[in-house]
């Protein structure tokens, strides 16, 4: 478990997290939302003793204090942004080996455990890439496969589909939603994006100038279309579809947040069969 309490971070004079308090439960799907400077991947890099901060905050009861890192580290895999910043050595299993071995294991133990993770993932062909030599979306998953390969208890991954068209942002999400199911870890998305966590994630914790503005599961936050676009997001555009529809004259739910659920609703609101309306 994740918990911050009563947490904030001063830059310069200028308070950037506001005495935060929550917590995130082994084992959650978590999106961790807000525009640019809501003070999101500062709070996860706090969790990382990367900024100082005030108050406490605790992984798995362990406190983020200088003595403890390399524990907290261990525990808590983050995934930068850019996976250039991350990415270093010459091939992905270079990369995947560096940190295992300097936690102590011998190059063979962290060669398993490199092939395993990459057996995981279905990645085994870019064992041996050159990290110059792979796509945006390739390099993004490796830069995954490099901290998994840590075999951390809680994976954070600071916008992993930024930058990536449509079907690399699926596929990135795709993969890390199956990992979820796979292993039961505890996963935290942040991200600008409404429409990336939708179908990804089964609570939201919105962010917004440093403090938390809504903490739900989705459909909840999704509710508060106007709120979030005061802040500069938007919700998923099968939302506003739904709206759009609630407000044309049709009798739908518009709560949903897939378009799975979509589909349910405007058939619900038609009829099915014999009693099939106009629709």
């Amino acid at each position: 478990m994740l918990v911050f309490d009563h947490v904030s971070v001063f830059y310069g004079g200028t308070q950037v997290l506001r005495g935060l308090s929550f917590s995130i439960r082994d084992g959650e799907q978590v999106g961790l939302l807000g525009a640019n400077g809501a003070g999101k991947s500062t709070l996860m890099k706090a969790a990382l003793g990367l900024v100082p901060y005030t108050g406490s905050i605790t992984v798995d009861g362990l406190p983020v204090t200088r003595e403890n890192l390399p524990a907290v580290r261990r525990k808590l895999g983050y995934v930068l942004q850019d996976a250039d910043n991350q990415m270093f050595m010459p091939t992905v299993l270079d990369d995947m080996l560096f940190g295992p071995m300097n936690y102590g294991l011998s190059r063979a133990e962290a060669e398993r455990q490199a092939d395993e993770t990459l057996a995981s993932l279905h990645m085994e062909h870019l064992k041996l890439r050159h990290n110059h030599k792979m796509s945006g979306g390739e390099k993004r998953m490796a830069a995954i496969a490099v901290i998994l390969a840590m075999k951390p208890d809680m994976l954070v991954l600071d916008e992993p589909t930024a930058g990536l068209d449509p079907r690399g942002r699926d596929e990135i999400l795709g993969e890390i939603s199956l990992l979820r199911e796979k292993t039961g870890m505890t996963i935290v998305l942040v991200s600008h994006s409404m429409e990336d966590v939708a179908n990804y994630v089964n609570r939201i914790i919105v962010m917004n100038k440093g403090s938390v503005m809504f903490d739900e599961e989705p459909k909840k936050v999704f509710a508060h279309v106007k709120e979030l676009e005061e802040v500069g997001l938007a919700a998923p555009q099968v939302t506003y579809i739904m709206h759009t529809l609630k407000e044309a004259g049709f009798a739908v739910e518009t709560d949903a947040t897939t378009l799975t659920e979509a589909r349910d609703a405007i058939l619900a609101a038609c009829g099915r069969g014999k009693e099939r309306k106009q629709c």
